[in-house]
């Protein structure tokens, strides 16, 4: 039997995003998910930053970090180091990870922190009414020409951000696309980057239904991944990732390797307290 059924995991706020919102599935999956790994949520921190999806702390049974925009996850690596035991999971939006928050990703990565950080791409920023944000135009190869934003109504005039190539070349441990429209797998999904021992990252193909209603160009675009790629082959996962023509969706990269925390221990293994407390005591002795 679950530790809770999975309806046990909501809490008694209800979420107020628009109708048709992709963020709702994936709230919903994450339910599941929790169910299905036997979360203990006395055991478990969400932790978020500013956007529609960065709400989503309010709506599960769990320790909840509503941090500042772009912030999530300095604010999570030190949740995680100073309890290790805890199962840490970062929520946010395009515009929190790679805009303002772009610049603490690849350290996350790079030092493999044991952590989920779940990123709901809709391509644009809702919250603020439509502007364009650092992926706009990066779903299905729409590229330039893309003008449903207040920011960019003669067509867009900037490159879009890669995600998966990003994460793949900062060295996360786990890297994965899912879709809203598609819970089970988005379910099986957290399943798994829960279990890896890292940094693991899934972008979740979001779609916003005021802003950047891209549902249909998304389903044309998807491909799944399962049977059909080795996880584990790198080059085979970058070529994935370059490919901005389809939407692959499955667990795109997955290595194994010493986490954040395995370091810290190692080092302090080999490290010698009785003579680091004898060597202070002849510094503190010298200022007699």
């Amino acid at each position: 039997m679950p530790f809770m059924p999975a309806k046990e995991y909501k809490t008694e706020a209800k979420p107020i995003w628009c109708p048709g919102c992709g963020d709702f599935a994936v709230l919903a999956a994450m339910y599941n998910s929790f169910s299905e790994l036997d979360i203990d949520p006395t055991k478990t921190v969400i932790v978020s930053g500013i956007g529609c999806s960065s709400r989503l702390p309010v709506f599960i049974k769990s320790y909840g970090f509503h941090t500042v925009h772009g912030r999530t996850l300095p604010v999570a690596t030190g949740v995680k180091m100073a309890n290790p035991e805890l199962t840490v999971i970062v929520t946010g939006g395009d515009g929190d990870a790679f805009a303002i928050g772009g610049g603490h990703i690849p350290h996350a990565a790079r030092r493999n922190v044991d952590i989920t950080y779940i990123v709901m791409d809709n391509f644009i920023y809702g919250l603020t009414k439509g502007q364009t944000s650092p992926t706009t135009g990066s779903q299905s190869g729409l590229g330039h020409g893309f003008k449903l934003t207040t920011t960019s109504p003669h067509g867009q005039y900037e490159d879009p951000l890669n995600p998966m190539a990003m994460m793949l070349v900062y060295g996360a441990s786990f890297v994965a696309r899912g879709y809203s429209s598609k819970p089970k797998q988005l379910t099986q999904l957290y399943n798994a980057a829960i279990r890896h021992r890292g940094f693991s990252f899934i972008q979740v193909l979001s779609p916003c239904v005021v802003f950047n209603k891209t549902y249909d160009e998304i389903d044309a675009a998807i491909i799944p991944l399962e049977g059909q790629h080795d996880p584990t082959d790198f080059k085979a996962a970058m070529n994935l990732a370059l490919d901005t023509q389809t939407e692959h969706l499955g667990i795109i990269y997955q290595n194994e390797k010493p986490t954040l925390d395995d370091r810290i221990e190692s080092i302090l293994a080999k490290s010698n307290p009785e003579k680091r407390a004898g060597d202070l005591k002849k510094i503190f002795a010298s200022y007699k």
